[in-house]
């Protein structure tokens, strides 16, 4: 049990009932006190103490340096000592031990507050109807535990403070609580376990000058330098006292050890014969008792609870640093000072040598040129087929324009890049516009499928836009100068307008140039986002380009007035739908907002390939390539439309991220893609209008299930390069349309969509270290992982090492190299822009080389890391 000496307590605010209630049995007497096996006690016991205490063991602060004699005593009784002033100061784990800090820290906030006393002024500058009152000047003399209190606790008073340590180090700590670091070039101050040592003459001699000059106009110094086991420093010298005026006042922390100022008379106050008052208290967080004696307190007993074994009982583990370190005496035997162990050295690893397997240029070279022969005679196969010879130029030159385009885009911009092409892949609206007709409403299937296809591609194109813009707005930095990149919308709309006015004049000859204009704005939008200086321009273009699509579609529709108010009122729809849902997500729900946007895309191609098909159901056969856009059109916009669903579910924890591993994944893909293409041909061959739309459907409903279950086979951490592929495939499918319906605008904008995003898909899986082919056909081959067992664990705990804010500091500063893998609080936290400074700092300042990498752990927010990644290191110059 524990028990406590009645009234111990008691000048700390801490009645007897509290620790009674607290569970411990009050004793009548120090002697009984000392007969537990066990001890804690704040300072060194004195004789009498001692020779209570016996052979038990007693955890305390003894200062053993300092009291040579006490310890040994204790010794000579068989005593087991634990000196907490002896603690590892490099141990992490070690600063819930630590007594030392949590006492300097009651001590520096209690000197500034006895400085305060003392001193016959405000703290703050004042304005009043009598004069200003400028705010007081404080010198902190040493910036460690103690220091950095006494600078916080004199600043948030409202004083100009000024701090000084023979640790450069320190500086940007200063400056962190807003005081102003006095440096002294040469050596550095910084010794063992992060205490400062002792420096030469020379230097103290230029510190000494500094600090004169420093201390003419100074109201408040509070020194506070100590070096364990030995005299505090001297840093205030009597002729800078001389120096200071009269009024100001010095409070000296180190006055227990000597005193920084070697006048100073320890536990007393008096004033100078130049007036100023000089404080050498010693008991500073005694001043503070019930908050000192509670982390003091707090102190012990993690040290203590840490020191439990197994089997509950209290045991000394020498293995231990926080033990072996503070373990001054076991059973009367003296242990020798800890000495921290030595960085463990790198590991030298031997360096396999590879074996070179020359290459044969002849074997190599034709081996090339075979399969470049092999792609060439199938792709000029499958262009005899096409029957429409200038459509087909246009789309072979749209796929290397879209490659061009895309290689030239910075990594850093590949989110955007997919969301603007996501966006622009709306113009299966122009699809729509050509299905549409009926007057106010739709009339038959046609007109229905072409109006639900305007609807869903609006809602895309403004959100698209809109999420576009916001990931954009994720780059600019808080200094970059105001963009009014709205104005490059002018030119659009001088065209638009002067369409239009030739429109009226009766004058078509505008009406084959709107089209090249509009796909040249798609292709001059994505071509702008190679670029931190252009990228934002690159949304203005492409919507420009969309804009004057949908204006020469409108106006070669033939729609009569009814229809035209019909399209209005969907795209109006549609874009204010798209408007308010993308306004309300937040920069974390950008990502999956973009899957969501487009499976809309994929729904009205479908929408679009089942209008073209109701068009011509009952009249004159098509020619076999028309239904193979048809068949093509709605089985790809299928998969897309399902597949970014599911990706939508994985990004937004709606389903979960792990892969799905259903029994025979390989062959139930299979089984589905020859379903496909089963279909596909029946579509094809038949003459029958039935079993055409039995076959078109089972085209819609077999491939959005292989979508899916592809889609949900891999995981989350694969899901940036799935959107990708899918928006590949989208502007396939609007090739389709384009060939289906005869209109370049859709085949060019497609074919652009379509290579852009596929070459965007294997820069993506490259950057990422995944499998394309993987990627593609659904996790194909791909293990699933055995899955975990009911009550297992997740497996011992790996080494690894607790560390503060101030060490990760100075070991960010002192390391070669560091990698930054971005988490998904740095996300919700919008932080990267301080990730980004402190690149920059570590960069610059330190010369430490900074890799930013995305997670690779498989968690639905992965591309909101990878957003998050790529916004980091655009910021970071």
């Amino acid at each position: 049990g524990a028990g406590a000496g009645a009234g111990a307590g008691a000048g700390a605010g801490f009645p007897d009932a509290m620790y009674t209630e607290a569970g411990a049995e009050m004793v009548p007497s120090a002697k009984d006190a000392y007969s537990n096996d066990i001890v804690m006690k704040l300072h060194v016991p004195t004789t009498a103490e001692v020779e209570m205490l016996g052979d038990r063991t007693l955890i305390a602060q003894i200062v053993a340096s300092k009291n040579a004699e006490v310890v040994d005593k204790l010794a000579a009784n068989g005593a087991t000592v634990f000196d907490m002033t002896q603690l590892s100061r490099t141990l992490s784990r070690g600063q819930a031990f630590d007594t030392l800090s949590s006492q300097a820290n009651l001590a520096g906030y209690r000197a500034v507050i006895e400085g305060v006393h003392a001193l016959r002024r405000p703290m703050a500058g004042m304005m009043t109807s009598a004069g200003r009152i400028k705010p007081a000047k404080v010198l902190v003399l040493g910036a460690g535990v103690a220091g950095l209190q006494a600078i916080q606790s004199a600043k948030n008073m409202g004083a100009q403070v000024y701090a000084f340590d023979v640790r450069s180090v320190v500086a940007e700590q200063v400056e962190s609580l807003g005081g102003k670091f006095l440096m002294v070039e040469g050596e550095e101050g910084a010794g063992a376990g992060g205490y400062a040592k002792e420096m030469t003459p020379e230097w103290f001699e230029k510190a000494r000058a500094m600090l004169e000059k420093e201390l003419t106009d100074v109201d408040l110094c509070v020194t506070t330098a100590l070096i364990p086991g030995r005299p505090a420093p001297e840093l205030l010298t009597e002729q800078q006292l001389q120096a200071m005026p009269a009024g100001s006042v010095v409070v000296d922390m180190a006055a227990e050890s000597g005193g920084n100022y070697k006048g100073v008379k320890p536990g007393e106050m008096f004033e100078s014969d130049n007036g100023v008052k000089v404080i050498g208290f010693t008991d500073l967080s005694d001043r503070l008792a019930p908050v000192a004696s509670s982390l003091y307190g707090n102190n012990l007993t993690k040290f203590f609870v840490s020191m439990e074994t197994s089997k509950g009982n209290f045991g000394v583990n020498m293995d231990d640093e926080a033990v072996r370190s503070t373990a001054l005496l076991l059973s009367g035997d003296r242990v020798p000072p800890f000495v921290p162990p030595p960085p463990p050295a790198p590991k030298v690893e031997a360096k396999v040598e590879e074996e070179v397997v020359e290459v044969d240029p002849k074997v190599a070279t034709w081996s090339d040129a075979r399969s470049q022969t092999g792609i060439i005679a199938a792709s000029t196969l499958a262009a005899t087929m096409v029957p429409n010879g200038p459509m087909l130029n246009i789309f072979v030159l749209s796929n290397i324009i879209g490659q061009r385009v895309v290689e030239g885009v910075t990594h850093a911009l590949h989110s955007p890049l997919m969301s603007v092409t996501n966006a622009i892949s709306g113009m299966t609206v122009v699809g729509g516009l050509y299905q549409m007709g009926g007057g106010l409403f739709p009339t038959n299937a046609t007109e229905f499928f072409g109006a639900s296809a305007v609807l869903l591609s609006a809602v895309n194109i403004a959100g698209g836009s809109i999420v576009t813009h916001k990931m954009l707005d994720m780059f600019r930095r808080p200094d970059d100068p105001p963009e009014y990149n709205e104005y490059y919308f002018l030119p659009a709309a001088v065209v638009g307008s002067g369409y239009v006015a030739t429109k009226m004049a009766g004058w078509n000859g505008m009406d084959t140039v709107m089209p090249i204009l509009s796909g040249l704005g798609c292709i001059g939008g994505i071509n702008a986002l190679s670029s931190q200086k252009t990228a934002r321009l690159g949304n203005v273009i492409g919507l420009s380009g969309i804009g004057l699509g949908l204006l020469g579609t409108f106006a070669t529709a033939g729609f009569d007035v009814p229809t035209a108010l019909q399209a209005s009122a969907l795209l109006g729809a549609g874009g204010l739908v798209g408007y308010q849902v993308a306004q309300k997500i937040s920069p974390t729900e950008l990502p999956q907002t973009v899957a969501a946007f487009h499976s809309l895309v994929g729904l009205a191609a479908c929408a679009t390939a089942a209008g073209d098909f109701a068009r011509h159901l009952g009249g004159a056969p098509l020619d076999a390539f028309h239904n193979f856009a048809i068949y093509g059109g709605m089985a790809i916009g299928a998969v897309t439309a399902t597949g970014s669903l599911i990706a939508f579910g994985k990004l937004n924890g709606n389903l979960p991220s792990s892969p799905l591993a259903l029994p025979g994944r390989d062959p139930l893909n299979a089984a589905m893609a020859a379903a496909t293409l089963a279909g596909g041909a029946g579509f094809l061959m038949t003459g029958e209008p039935g079993m055409a739309a039995a076959a078109l459907a089972a085209g819609a409903v077999v491939p959005g299930l292989l979508g899916a279950h592809m889609t949900a086979s891999i995981g989350g951490a694969d899901m940036p390069v799935v959107i990708t592929l899918l928006n590949s495939y989208s502007g396939w499918a609007l090739c389709s349309e384009g060939f289906m319906m005869d209109k370049p605008l859709l085949t060019v904008v497609g074919a652009l969509i379509g290579s852009s995003g596929w070459m965007l898909t294997s820069v993506m899986c490259k950057g990422m270290n995944r499998d394309l082919k993987n990627v593609i056909l659904g996790g194909w081959g791909a293990k699933a992982a055995a899955p975990k067992a009911e009550g297992a664990e997740d497996g011992p705990l790996l080494a690894h090492t607790e560390i503060n804010v101030d060490d990760a500091v100075e070991r960010l500063k002192l390391a070669d190299k560091v990698v930054v893998v971005p988490g998904y609080g740095l996300a919700v936290a919008n932080a990267q822009a301080d990730v980004a400074e402190i690149t920059r700092r570590l960069t610059k300042d330190h010369g430490v080389e900074v890799s930013l990498i995305p997670n690779p752990k498989p968690l639905h927010l992965t591309l909101t890391l990878t957003l998050t990644l790529i916004v980091t290191l655009a910021l970071a110059p």
